[in-house]
């Protein structure tokens, strides 16, 4: 059978995405040193967070724009309905907390994963990463707001969300 041809498992396609992931990882992280080592670190991490928000504010705008093109209103629920990741490689769940509320959390991310090999640089600059999810939620909606109550980086066992009304925040 050619390579063409060939159909992978599940499991193959995981390893697939968790590749390219750490690689995106090692691109994030190597960039980020280099921009830092330029600018000094006030002015190199304010760039890496202006890029990483522009990049949150694109990813943002396409899924709203594709809620929109299905007619659906901007709500939490309908975010997931334009997926702009991939399905594997990230393990996820949801955790009640006492109160009763549940909150989406990730357990598993290979972008994470591969900061935190590189050790306590690695994760302070991956941290930049993660202004992605903020910026993505504002331009999909501007009035919701998501925050990281929980992230690996910051040696959480998981990263966990909260996802609210931008008013709950004033």
């Amino acid at each position: 059978m050619s390579e063409a041809n060939k159909k992978i498992t599940v499991e193959e396609c995981t390893e697939e995405v968790k590749l390219m992931a750490r690689r995106l990882g090692l691109l994030h992280y190597y960039f980020s040193q280099a921009i830092v080592d330029r600018l000094g670190e006030e002015e190199g991490k304010a760039l890496i967070k202006e890029a990483v928000w522009a990049y949150g504010q694109h990813c943002g705008q396409a899924v709203r724009e594709g809620v929109e093109a299905m007619g659906l209103p901007l709500t939490e629920e309908n975010y997931g309905k334009v997926r702009d990741l991939p399905r594997y490689g990230w393990e996820s769940d949801t955790v009640t907390l006492d109160s009763g509320e549940e909150r989406p959390i990730v357990t598993f991310c290979p972008v994470a994963a591969t900061l935190k090999e590189l050790g306590p640089r690695g994760m302070e600059l991956g941290h930049l990463y993660c202004y992605v999810d903020q910026a993505k939620y504002e331009a999909y909606n501007p009035d919701m707001e998501f925050i990281h109550t929980k992230n690996v980086l910051d040696g959480d066992a998981c990263c966990e969300f909260l996802i609210q009304s931008a008013e709950s925040s004033e």
